[in-house]
Formats: C-alpha cells, structure tokens, sequence
C-alpha cells in the first residue's frame, strides 16, 4: 500500500453570490473527485493556528499536515524558503525572505548611511523586476563584524538572505513595511537578549550598505535611464533559525518525495528529508503543467511508499479575488486527476492546506474539506467534492494536526 497526499492550496472558500451563493469547488464540474468521495470517506478540516494569527497561514498548516506540531516544530518562514531554493544551511543560521524594492528619502538628501534612516517604499517588487542576478552577485558575501551575509536569488524580485555567524537570533521584527507609501521599518529585537540586539543591528548595518551598493549600482541606473523603477533596497521578513528536524522516514519509516512548484513547499519537503522530484512546466501558476505532476505522481508511486503532490494556483486566484478563475481551475485538476483512478493498491488523500476566501482576497477560517480513498474501504454516502457536502462525511471535522495519524491508521489497515 502507497500514500498519495495531494494539497490543493486555499482549496476551501466561502459562497460566492454570483455563483449562486455555492463556493468555487461547489460550483465547478469535478465528475473524478465525485467518483473518489463516492468510493471513499470524507469530512472537514480544523487547519492549524497559533493564538496569534489571524488566519492559519501556509507553512504552519503544511507543517501540521504532515502531523509535526508546529508548536514544537516551526522554524519561522525563511528557512523553508532558502531551502526551496536550493540553500544549503548550517545549524545557528538566520534565513529570511527578501524582496528587491524601490525606495525614495523622504526628504531631498544625498546618498549616505544617515539618509536610509528616512526611506519611504515606492514599490515593494520594483516593478517586479526579474533581473536581479547581478545585483544579488553585489550583495552576496558582504561580511559585518564577524557575521556573513548570503544572498540567493529566489524567483522575479524575490530572494532569501542569510546570516551566518556567532550569537544570532530570530528574535527580531521585519525591515519590510508590507505597504507601500510608508518608511522602510528598522529591524528591532522582540526580546531583550544579546542575541537578538546584536542580530537587529548587525542587520540593520548590512541593509544600510545594501541601500547603498544597489542605488549606485549600474543596472539601477540604466533602469533610471530608461524610466523603470530601480531595485534599491531590499526589505526582509520571516525570520527564522535552522536547526534540524526529525526526519519523515525515521519518524514514519515512509520513503517520500515531494512534487511542488513553489519554493517554500520544496523547502518544507527538503527539510522533512523528502526527495525532491523535478516535472518540467511545474510552477505555480494557473499555467502549471498538472498533467505532468499527476503521471510524474505515478511514476514516483513505483519508488516511494509517500507522495506529496502540492497544487497551488486556486490559492493565488482566490487572492486576486478571482472566483471564476478558481472555479475554472479547480475544474482543470479534476480533468487531469482521472489518471490517478486507476491507482491500485494506493490511499489517496485530497484536501488543502488552509481556505483562501475570494471575497476576502486572502487566507479565512473556514473549515477545508477532505476525502480519502482506498480500496475496498467502507464508504460514506456523499456524492460531490465540497465544503458542505463533506459536512456529512463520517469523519466529521477533525483538527488538521491528526490527519496524518488518521491517514496512517488507513494505511494499516
């Protein structure tokens, strides 16, 4: 018997009215995710959430899925990005996101350490520049009393940054405002402890002379020149330090891989110890090649006992506010899954990470639905894929941190 684990990002979603009050997946023509929950079990799903959050946010959630308690487990977001990307950390490394970003003084002033101080951001993706290699060649490597700054490019204007050194800490607030038309944040500490202070204002020295390198810099002024935005500051956010996680094998004695397009779901995977299987076309955009992850899905079954297979575009939609595109979307996995029916000896489990509400334009609380299929197992009598019909499924509503061991009882049976 083999695990199939398939994340359909921001799956769930609330009525929409000009669906006629029926949510994107309530609506959509899903004939082959009917025919799994026919055969097979469902209900709804609690998606993790610290105290603190708002709303249950993607890592964590992923991180719960696979039954490892953020609570214990969480890194902060930065080092599951430097590890989608390929960065390779040591244990005491600080990793955050980063975005290449156009800022202007707020005052008329020449270039200096003192004028950074005062930057007010114009544009948070620089025009969503793409070409940043050369400027993250400038960056990378820059050294600051004792402590070494790496840079990697991610993809368009994004990047991870990471510090590597003695007596660091995560314990420090984001440089990156999340709005434009304000100052660029100084990084703080959020706790009183050496570490924290120090990393804060190593940090703060670092983005100092990053402000300075990328506003002389020669691709900067040929975008000047010819009336784009320049990428002159880089604003970071999410951090987190690396240590080791217990591995997926060891703690399920599962050899799993992981199919994903976005960065932070490879990197989550990296670090959980799962293989990493390349499908050329797989991103994720509406555009992502899911034919391609579906037969590569397949194809990895033969190899590993655990493949998660992470879709995420409906997420992306529903951010945009674009319900019919979800719909539309949704539509297209189901089309392509029809490959995965004739799985024998394979538990397939579908479900999302979390909700994302199109009247929102962001991640909600609503419950996520789920299905699980198998062979032979004994089925509830729900007959459509969505958020309420799910509500009658005999597994009810369960917390997001049990299914993996709900999952496993399956398996075993």
């Amino acid at each position: 018997m083999k695990i199939l684990l398939i994340i359909i990002d921001g799956l769930g979603d609330r009525p929409i009215p000009d669906l006629n009050n029926r949510t994107p997946l309530e609506a959509a023509k899903t004939p082959n995710l009917d025919w799994l929950v026919k055969k097979g079990t469902c209900g709804l799903i609690d998606p993790f959430l610290f105290p603190w959050q708002g709303y249950p946010h993607s890592d964590t959630a992923h991180l719960a899925l696979f039954g490892y308690n953020p609570k214990i487990y969480y890194l902060g977001r930065g080092p599951y990005e430097a590890a989608g990307i390929g960065m390779r950390m040591k244990e005491g490394d600080i990793a955050l996101r980063a975005n290449f970003a156009t800022v202007a003084p707020e005052k008329k002033s020449k270039i200096s350490n003192e004028a950074s101080k005062n930057l007010k951001v114009i544009d948070r993706r620089a025009g969503r520049i793409s070409e940043t290699q050369p400027l993250v060649k400038a960056l990378n490597g820059i050294k600051i009393e004792g402590v070494r700054f790496l840079v990697k490019k991610s993809y368009g204007h994004r990047a991870v940054l990471l510090l590597r050194g003695k007596n660091l800490s995560e314990k420090i607030r984001d440089s990156d405002p999340h709005k434009v038309g304000v100052r660029v944040r100084k990084v703080v500490s959020k706790d009183k402890s050496k570490e924290a202070k120090f990393t804060a204002w190593v940090l703060n020295k670092f983005l100092e002379k990053a402000y300075l390198v990328l506003e002389n810099h020669p691709l900067n002024k040929k975008r000047k020149e010819s009336g784009k935005l320049p990428a002159n500051y880089f604003l970071v956010r999410g951090a987190g330090k690396f240590k080791k996680t217990p591995n997926f094998f060891q703690r399920y004695k599962l050899k799993a891989c992981c199919i994903a397009g976005g960065g932070l779901y490879k990197g989550i995977a990296k670090i959980l110890g799962m293989k990493l299987i390349k499908i050329e076309g797989a991103n994720g955009f509406p555009n992502t090649n899911l034919k391609g992850k579906f037969e590569g899905a397949k194809k990895a079954l033969k190899k590993y006992d655990f493949v998660f297979c992470h879709i995420k575009a409906a997420d992306n939609l529903a951010e945009d506010g674009n319900f019919q595109g979800k719909k539309e979307f949704i539509e297209k996995i189901d089309k392509n899954i029809k490959t995965l029916l004739e799985l024998k000896n394979t538990l397939i489990v579908v479900t999302g990470d979390h909700s994302t509400c199109c009247s929102l334009k962001r991640h909600c609380l609503e419950p996520v639905p789920l299905l699980i299929y198998r062979e032979k197992i004994k089925a509830d009598k729900v007959s459509k894929f969505s958020e309420r019909a799910c509500r009658s499924g005999k597994l009810v509503k369960i917390k997001q941190l049990s299914l993996f061991s709900k999952v496993l009882r399956v398996y075993k049976k």
